[in-house]
């Protein structure tokens, strides 16, 4: 209990934000913890932290799927190649980057708003060069919605949550890990 109350203090500092851009920078990269977890803590500790904390989730998130998208991109001469030839073909590449064409404003849509992991989605759209404008424009504008929802709620809610988290911390963060790894294995079978 005493973590949790040091948390939720440290939380409410207005250098917070900043832990959390760079946690949702690092989450849309690598990290498979949901942004959820690093947004929550702010908000709960004291309400008027939400948009602050939200616009950092947001541009975090953005410039994390942007740094993804190009590391999708720069790789696939080097990786990509060697994947496609050793593990797939030609055609199976092309067929799977029609359907991205095709699709990709759905499938960034379903990924931005679910806990399918956004940064495998961020590097196979570079790696199949989906353009790149649309890519950061349709994550900007769901991304941002998805973490102002969440904001939204734990603003609202902000007493019943506070202690929710206080007395389902450990149980909550196992579920969010969970969700994260079951959006893997959805990603995996699309």
């Amino acid at each position: 209990m005493k973590i949790i109350n040091k948390i939720l203090e440290k939380s409410a500092e207005p250098w917070y934000s900043w832990v959390v851009f760079i946690m949702t920078v690092c989450e849309s990269i690598f990290l498979f913890i949901p942004p959820e977890v690093f947004i929550t803590p702010a908000i709960v500790s004291d309400k008027k932290r939400a948009v602050p904390v939200t616009v950092a989730a947001s541009l975090g998130s953005l410039v994390g799927g942007a740094i993804a998208y190009l590391i999708g991109y720069l790789v696939f001469d080097t990786v990509g190649v060697w994947l496609i030839e050793h593990v797939a073909s030609m055609d199976k590449f092309v067929l799977t980057q029609e359907l991205f064409n095709k699709y990709g404003v759905l499938i960034i849509i379903l990924t931005a708003v679910t806990p399918i992991p956004y940064k495998l989605l961020a590097i196979c759209a570079g790696f199949l060069a989906y353009p790149m404008w649309i890519f950061l424009a349709v994550s900007a504008i769901f991304r941002t919605g998805r973490f102002a929802i969440i904001g939204f709620l734990l603003w609202r809610f902000q007493k019943q949550a506070n202690n929710l988290v206080k007395k389902y911390s450990l149980q909550l963060t196992i579920g969010a890990i969970i969700l994260a790894c079951l959006g893997i294995c959805i990603f995996m079978l699309i």
